[in-house]
């Protein structure tokens, strides 16, 4: 799937059709059919006020839009969400949590997809900073439900949040239950028309092959790792390029291809070294020495 650069009618065009939109269903109570066509073609923009309506009518988030569009669309809901983002980033719970706290009653948080965002990363904070599993899962099925109640040809948010709920099954060990969101998060994005955001997909690949690798099944993992590989690889991102080569690494040595195995994870070691990542880089070292050892 090709990540060039496309201008906002494309994007637009492609997910009114995508959720199965005609012209006329897409500018209903928003703008005229005229304009839609117009804004499609790349002739004229809509306005702060539109591209928050089409993105509340196509289930997507504003920021699907927002790089097409004047710099005077940085607004405060954009810029809490880009500090979320930035917390989840540090892995700094607490601050995002207090976030959400603060901006709980705030109007400007209610619209559905403002409101989804939020009780996603709630759902977050509730598992990773309170150790609340089931709160954590009640909330985060309530933030795809508010868009997508019949978690049907879901958005790239929604697979987002749904990876989310395969990663905490992941880490409770729920691996069976974990591979299969983690394959149905998967299958979405592969429909989607456009990924906005890469580190999507690769999130997706790497929990699965972590999940499978879990299960002992080491060939499939292997497969999902090596594809992490190849996408970092055609599309120039470091982002898991180290770990995707550290499991296809571990995986190979599990199956008997010790050399192959080493191999990947000295990959996997010179990739975190040339990151700065010394403290990931020797424990890849200590690993592949714990491996090695076993065969």
């Amino acid at each position: 799937m090709s990540l060039a650069p496309v201008s906002f009618g494309e994007i637009l065009s492609d997910l009114r059709q995508f959720k199965k939109l005609s012209i006329e269903d897409l500018a209903q109570g928003i703008c005229s059919s005229e304009e839609i066509i117009e804004y499609e073609k790349g002739k004229k923009y809509p306005t702060l006020d539109q591209l928050y309506d089409f993105a509340e009518r196509l289930n997507v988030e504003v920021s699907h839009f927002i790089d097409y569009a004047s710099s005077s669309t940085f607004n405060y809901v954009t810029a809490v969400f880009l500090l979320i983002k930035k917390y989840k980033r540090e892995r700094d719970y607490k601050a995002i949590y207090e976030i959400i706290e603060q901006e709980r009653d705030n109007p400007l948080f209610k619209q559905r997809i403002s409101m989804q965002f939020m009780l996603w990363h709630e759902g977050i904070c509730e598992y990773y900073l309170h150790q609340n599993v089931d709160d954590a899962v009640k909330l985060l099925y309530q933030a795809i439900d508010l868009t997508n109640p019949d978690r049907s040809r879901l958005t790239e948010n929604e697979i987002e949040i749904l990876t989310s709920l395969a990663i905490i099954k992941l880490e409770e060990k729920d691996f069976i239950f974990a591979s299969n969101m983690f394959e149905e998060a998967l299958d979405n994005l592969d429909s989607l028309p456009h990924i906005l955001d890469p580190k999507v997909k690769l999130r997706i690949l790497y929990g699965l092959s972590q999940t499978l690798a879990a299960r002992n099944n080491y060939e499939s993992s292997l497969k999902y790792s090596n594809l992490g590989i190849n996408y970092c690889i055609n599309n120039e991102i470091l982002y898991l390029f180290g770990e995707f080569y550290y499991q296809s690494g571990e995986s190979y040595i599990k199956i008997g291809e010790i050399d192959i195995g080493t191999e990947y994870i000295n990959r996997a070691k010179s990739i975190f070294l040339l990151q700065n990542d010394e403290k990931f880089a020797k424990l890849v070292g200590i690993e592949l020495e714990k491996l090695l050892e076993k065969c």
